[in-house]
């Protein structure tokens, strides 16, 4: 699954599709009316907008005893674009998975759309990701004991690293305990080591920098062609560099944040995903400021790759989402 670098469906309509428009879902000889099945599944979709799709969309699923649990729906003000997603229940045995993608790409081809992705989660292999980290540890913590407790539906295939990590820390620990690979990749400014690096994650879905204090290149992100999320702190653009958060503290900020959001060459000048803010005061001392901008930055991370595995992530413009 690709939604930022990569459309999942395209294609111009066809005559023949057009022919069939108001059959395209042949309904199973036995009545529509019984009961669905509890096989959970989501569709979104994105194409130009237009009258029906609506009802397309819900004739689809219905056609084959699926039951619509839920539609979210947006199309901005000022252009023609449709975007929704579906969630449903549905029973294998009376609507096959080969048969539910043929459908939905009758229904692709003939509305022109841009992206159309069904997922069946209880059915399909979890989402194949690899993460990457330096020196701090807070973000990359947080997203194991996530998946280790099953809130991220997730499968981790590797932990890469710019920084080393002694055999006996929490980490490493871990990490071997669940039998999850890690690699101590030490970095320089003429080496970033990317090319061993795609080739550690080239069988993954899509990649997460918790808190990779590394710049990706435009070959790099070319090369791995798919989504990269991103984590940093809310307090750029106004505090760069060494110790944002001293900074912002001894400024006496009121207000902390993060952001998660895409990688593209612009350095964090991705679309967002995610954002989470708190109020600070004058009775936080700069531990306690760490501490509540650390737990921001944790929680915003795992947000957005919840939100992304759910499908509740489309792009919008060139740098903007739609986040159902």
């Amino acid at each position: 699954m690709t939604l930022l670098r990569r459309t999942a469906y395209s294609s111009s309509a066809s005559s023949s599709i057009l022919q069939i428009a108001g059959t395209f879902f042949r309904a199973p000889h036995s009545s529509t009316a019984a009961v669905a099945g509890s096989t959970y599944g989501v569709h979104v979709f994105q194409c130009p907008d237009t009258v029906g799709i609506v009802a397309k969309l819900s004739e689809c699923i219905a056609s084959h005893g699926g039951n619509i649990h839920s539609v979210d729906v947006f199309v901005p003000e000022d252009r023609r674009v449709f975007y929704s997603r579906s969630e449903f229940v549905f029973d294998p045995a009376r609507w096959p998975r080969v048969l539910m993608d043929n459908d939905f790409s009758n229904l692709s081809k003939f509305f022109n759309a841009k992206i159309s992705i069904v997922r069946v989660p209880d059915l399909e292999p979890k989402h194949k990701i690899g993460v990457l980290a330096s020196k701090q540890e807070h973000c990359l913590v947080d997203l194991l004991h996530e998946w280790q407790d099953g809130r991220l539906p997730v499968d981790i295939k590797c932990v890469i690293s710019n920084h080393e990590r002694a055999p006996n820390t929490h980490v490493i620990r871990f990490l071997e305990r669940h039998g999850i690979p890690y690699h101590c990749l030490p970095t320089s400014p003429g080496n970033k080591r990317e090319d061993e690096i795609l080739n550690l994650v080239k069988d993954t879905d899509f990649l997460v920098l918790a808190r990779y204090m590394q710049i990706l290149s435009g070959r790099f992100l070319d090369s791995y062609g798919k989504d990269i999320i991103n984590i940093h702190h809310g307090l750029l653009p106004s505090f760069r560099g060494g110790n944002p958060s001293k900074q912002a503290y001894d400024a006496g900020v009121k207000l902390i944040g993060a952001t998660s959001h895409f990688v593209t060459e612009g350095l964090d000048a991705g679309p967002i995903i995610e954002q989470m803010v708190e109020r600070v005061s004058h009775r936080d001392n700069l531990r306690s400021f760490v501490q509540k901008s650390e737990n921001l930055e944790k929680q915003c991370l795992g947000k957005a790759i919840k939100s992304y595995c759910e499908l509740r992530v489309l792009p919008y413009e060139l740098k903007k989402t739609v986040v159902f």
